[in-house]
């Protein structure tokens, strides 16, 4: 990359943000942050600030998961929630194949088609949420009602 140039993955998502009417800038790192733990080590912030973008298949169908970083995610308690039969982690091709991206920097957006995605309402707790932008060496600030919104999202508690 040349200086100051972004990573293709990253325009994408902050693309994504700025059409869904988000002002924020999306910050490319030195380092990979790929865990909620290592990018708020980071950030200087309390690790269930992180919104980790988690893809389950429910049923056969990829979902994205908006998960506060010191949350585990019941997938039970989750696929009763949401009327599923069986909520599974999906395996790097899945996650790569219904995002464009890969595990540990799966953005919220930015996605070549819409996935169904539900945020973990203890996101509610903090007034500012980061999230990865499509790299692991990414992230951006964004506030839970704007990640609500441009996410077309479903609130759901996942634990």
């Amino acid at each position: 990359m040349a200086n100051g140039e972004l990573h293709p993955k990253v325009q994408q998502v902050q693309a994504a943000l700025h059409a869904g009417g988000v002002d924020v800038t999306v910050r490319q790192i030195d380092e990979a942050t790929p865990t909620a733990a290592a990018a708020a080590e980071f950030l200087g912030c309390d690790v269930g600030a992180i919104a980790n973008s988690l893809v389950f298949m429910a049923d056969d169908e990829p979902i994205l998961v908006l998960t506060s970083g010191a949350h585990r995610v019941d997938t039970a308690h989750l696929a009763d929630r949401i009327g599923a039969g069986r909520i599974r982690r999906a395996s790097a091709d899945q996650v790569r194949e219904a995002t464009g991206q890969v595990i540990g920097g799966v953005a919220p957006i930015g996605h070549p088609a819409p996935v169904r995605t539900y945020l973990d309402v203890a996101l509610l707790n903090y007034s500012e949420i980061w999230a990865a932008a499509g790299i692991p060496a990414s992230l951006f600030p964004i506030t839970y009602a704007d990640l609500l919104r441009v996410t077309d999202a479903t609130e759901v508690e996942v634990d």
